[in-house]
C-alpha cells in the first residue's frame, strides 16, 4: 500500500456535499457514499451568495432563518461526531471550496441533491463544471420529496397544470420510497481543520430577539425536527384533529409547524410520511392524517412544476405570461403593507408576526399575499421576496410557486381567486384574540368590531383609546371593491 500525507491512497473517498439536506436519517448521499466508498468526507459551505442584497433590497436570508441555519448545522457536525464522523465546514463560494476539498482530500466523487431552482441549480452545475476538469463526477440524488421523479404517471414536461389532476394521477399510480436506514459508524479521512461555524455576525447579523408572542420558538437541527415530529403525532396526540385546527393563528400546536425543518432538510418529507401511516395503524386514520400528507403533497408539486416551468415562476408574468396589474404609487403602499401599517387589522397583525418571529400561519399568508396583490395591486414578485428574507421556512418552489398561484400566474386554475380579507378576518379570528394579540393598541375595541376599526365613529374611537394616524394607521385603500371568494387550496402548507 502506498501511503502519502497521512492518507491511504487505495482507499476510496467520497465527499458528501451538505445543501438543504441537513439529517443523517433518511439521508440517501450519506448512505450511498458509505455503501460505495471507505471513506466520507461531510462538507457544509456557507455561501455569500445567500446572504447578498437582492434587487428588491430585501436580503436573500434574513435573521431568524440565518440563525436557524447555523443551528442546524451545529446539530449536524454533533449528530456526525457522535457517530464518529466530523463536518468540515467552510465559508465562500462552493464552485471553489468543492473543487479544493476534493483535491486536498485525493476524493474520486461528489456526492450532493438535486435542487431545482435556478439560482440553486446554477451553483451546482458551475461545481460540476470545475470538478469535471479535474475528471471528477458530480453525482446527483433526489432527496426533498415524496415521490422519485422515475416513479411519477408522467414525465416532467407532462404533468398537470393543475394540482388536483396531479394528485389524483399520483396517488393512484405510484407509490412512496422506504426510508434509507440512519447510519452507524462513519468513517472519514484524517481531517486537520474542520473549520468554524461562523457567527451571526460574522454574517452580517445582530442576533434576532425572540418575541414571547411567537407561536414556537424554532431551532434548528435535525435533534430537534425529529423531537418536534415525536410530540406532535404522539404526545401531544395533534395529528388525530389536524384538518379541523390546520387554520389556527395562536399557539403552537394548531399545525405541525414541520416546515422550517423540511425546508433546511432536518426532517425527511417521507420520515413524515411513514411516521403518519405508523399512526394511522397505531391509532387509526381519519381525514386528519390523510389532509397532513395531503398539504405535504403541494411541495412535491410546487418542485416538479419548477422543474418543467424553469425561471417562469419568478417573472411578473409566471407561466402564464400575464402580470397582474399594478398601481403607479406601488412602492408605497408596499412599504406600508411590509411595515404592517394597512390599516386592516387582520393584514397587520399578520405582517407584525412575520417581521417579529419570522413565521406566519397558512391562513395568514394567504390573506397577506391576496390582499398585496388583489387589493393593493403590487407587484407580487416584491411580497414574493420580502418573504424569501423573512421566512424561516423559506423554501424556493414553495415560496414563489405559492405567489405565483396567489397572483393568478401559476397554479391556480380558477381566474381572478380574490379573498375578501375582512370575511376572513371574521371567520378565522372571531374573537379578535390574534389581532389584540400582534395591535395591542386595539385591545379595547370590541371583538364584533375589532377587524374594521375604520368603521367606527370618532365617539367610538375615543372610547375604545384608538386614534387613527396615530397610534393605528388610517386604512391606505378604499376596501369597497373587494370581491368575496375565499373557497381555493391551501396554501403555504
Amino acid at each position: 500500500m502506498v501511503y502519502w500525507q497521512g492518507y491511504n491512497m487505495s482507499e476510496k473517498t467520497i465527499l458528501v456535499w451538505f445543501r438543504n439536506d441537513l439529517r443523517i436519517h433518511d439521508n440517501e448521499i450519506l448512505v450511498e457514499a458509505l455503501r460505495k466508498a471507505d471513506k466520507v468526507l461531510p462538507v457544509f459551505c456557507f455561501d455569500n451568495f445567500y446572504f447578498k442584497i437582492t434587487r428588491y433590497g430585501t436580503r436573500k436570508t434574513g435573521d431568524f432563518r440565518t440563525r436557524f441555519l447555523l443551528e442546524a448545522v451545529a446539530d449536524l457536525r454533533k449528530t456526525l461526531q457522535q457517530h464518529g464522523a466530523e463536518l468540515i465546514v467552510r465559508s465562500g463560494d462552493p464552485v471553489d471550496i468543492i473543487p479544493q476539498l476534493a483535491e486536498e482530500y485525493h476524493v474520486s466523487e461528489v456526492y450532493h441533491h438535486r435542487e431545482v431552482a435556478f439560482e440553486e441549480t446554477d451553483i451546482s452545475a458551475k461545481v460540476e463544471a470545475v470538478l469535471w476538469k479535474k475528471k471528477l463526477n458530480l453525482k446527483h440524488f433526489i432527496g426533498h420529496t415524496f415521490y422519485h421523479k422515475e416513479d411519477l404517471p408522467f414525465p416532467i414536461k407532462d404533468i398537470p397544470d393543475v394540482f388536483t389532476t396531479f394528485r389524483k394521477k399520483v396517488e393512484r399510480d405510484s407509490s412512496i420510497r422506504p426510508c434509507f436506514e440512519t447510519p452507524g459508524n462513519i468513517s472519514i479521512p484524517p481531517i486537520d481543520h474542520p473549520g468554524e461555524i461562523p457567527t451571526l455576525q460574522q454574517l452580517g447579523f445582530d442576533e434576532p430577539v425572540d418575541d414571547s408572542r411567537a407561536v414556537l420558538h424554532f431551532k434548528g437541527g435535525e435533534t430537534e425536527a425529529l423531537k418536534r415530529l415525536h410530540e406532535y403525532f404522539w404526545e401531544s396526540d395533534c395529528l388525530k384533529t389536524y384538518k379541523t385546527t390546520r387554520n389556527g393563528l395562536l399557539g403552537a400546536d394548531y399545525s405541525s409547524k414541520f416546515s422550517p425543518w423540511l425546508s433546511v432538510g432536518c426532517l425527511s418529507v417521507r420520515q413524515v410520511y411513514w411516521e403518519v401511516k405508523r399512526y394511522e395503524q397505531e391509532r387509526g386514520a381519519n381525514d386528519s392524517t390523510y389532509w397532513l400528507i395531503f398539504e405535504l403533497l403541494w411541495r412535491d408539486y410546487f418542485r416538479f412544476m419548477f422543474k418543467k416551468y424553469g425561471n417562469q415562476f419568478f417573472k411578473a408574468g409566471g407561466f402564464k405570461g400575464q402580470a397582474p396589474e399594478v398601481v403607479p404609487h406601488e412602492d408605497e403602499l408596499f412599504e406600508k403593507w411590509k411595515a404592517g401599517e394597512t390599516g386592516v387589522p387582520f393584514i397587520d397583525a399578520n405582517m407584525r408576526e412575520l417581521n417579529a418571529t419570522g413565521f406566519m400561519s397558512n391562513r395568514g399568508r394567504q390573506n397577506v399575499a391576496s390582499f398585496l396583490v388583489k387589493d393593493l395591486k403590487v407587484n407580487w414578485t416584491k411580497g414574493a421576496a420580502y418573504f424569501e428574507e423573512k421566512l424561516i421556512d423559506y423554501s424556493p418552489a414553495s415560496n414563489w410557486g405559492n405567489w405565483a398561484y396567489v397572483a393568478g400566474v401559476g397554479n391556480d386554475p380558477r381566474e381572478n381567486r380574490h379573498l375578501n380579507v375582512i370575511k376572513q378576518a371574521i371567520e378565522y379570528d372571531p374573537k379578535g384574540e390574534y389581532v389584540k394579540t400582534w395591535i395591542p393598541e386595539l385591545t379595547m375595541i370590541p371583538a364584533k368590531l375589532v377587524q374594521t376599526p375604520f368603521f367606527l365613529t370618532e365617539a367610538d374611537l375615543k372610547l375604545y383609546k384608538v386614534e387613527l394616524g396615530v397610534n393605528y394607521p388610517k386604512l391606505i385603500i378604499n376596501l369597497a371593491v373587494t370581491s368575496i371568494n375565499d373557497k381555493g387550496a391551501t396554501l403555504f402548507a
